[in-house]
């Protein structure tokens, strides 16, 4: 199948269907990876089968010589599974193509940038997004605090065992500015979650050890600040 025109108006009927294009690149990256990892169609096919959906090899060899007209998501999960790579690699990816068709009618875009549209990384996102920018902020808050709390207990004990003054100083400072880092990822976590509750949602677990300094039932927050995320 082709695709009648571009979004400029020329005919471009030489040009393979947008889904045959998708449909092409899937399946030259499952033959690519399946080959890198040294298997046959046959021990892919047998990897889909052990993760519980399976895809007889003749499925496999007909989608990647490209005698199979199209490929359910489910299919791509596993063979990405199956393949130990994220299923977004298998559509977009990047490094080994430079350029994909991101929608029907479109000209080619890089396809990095076509896989941050996909995912929601984008930086155009609109109002409907916000839940996935607070989830993610949420994430990134966390993995900060985690990251400041064990360089200040590290920075800590260094300070109680320095061998002389100047390394304790340096120490007292590495702690001070950890200190810093975890009371502002504190307070944007409790920001963040107090977003995500106004729009009448369930903010994400966190274990016991961060609850408890959070302090989820505090919400500082400002619904103004809401840029800052």
């Amino acid at each position: 199948m082709t695709q009648r025109r571009f979004d400029d108006g020329t005919d471009s009927d030489d040009v393979p269907e947008w889904a045959d294009q998708v449909m092409a690149t899937v399946a030259a990256e499952v033959r690519r990876r399946r080959k890198e990892l040294g298997w046959s169609a046959q021990d892919l096919a047998d990897k889909c089968d052990e993760i519980g959906h399976p895809i007889p090899r003749n499925v496999i060899a007909n989608m990647e010589s490209g005698r199979r007209a199209g490929l359910p998501l489910v299919d791509v999960m596993v063979l990405a599974k199956a393949l130990n790579t994220p299923p977004i690699c298998l559509i977009y990816p990047v490094g080994y193509v430079e350029d994909v068709q991101q929608l029907p009618l479109e000209h080619p875009t890089s396809t990095l940038d076509a896989l941050n549209w996909f995912t929601g990384e984008d930086t155009e996102l609109g109002a409907e997004d916000d839940m996935l920018r607070y989830f993610r902020a949420h994430h990134a808050a966390e993995r900060t605090f985690k990251a400041a709390r064990q360089e200040e207990e590290y920075a800590r004990y260094h300070a109680e065992t320095a061998p002389n003054a100047d390394r304790k100083a340096e120490a007292l400072r590495t702690q001070a500015r950890a200190a810093q880092e975890a009371e502002a990822a504190k307070v944007r976590l409790r920001r963040v979650r107090a977003f995500i509750r106004e729009e009448g949602v369930t903010p994400p677990f966190l274990w016991p050890d961060i609850a408890t300094e959070v302090d989820p039932s505090e919400t500082d927050s400002n619904p103004t600040e809401e840029n800052d995320l």
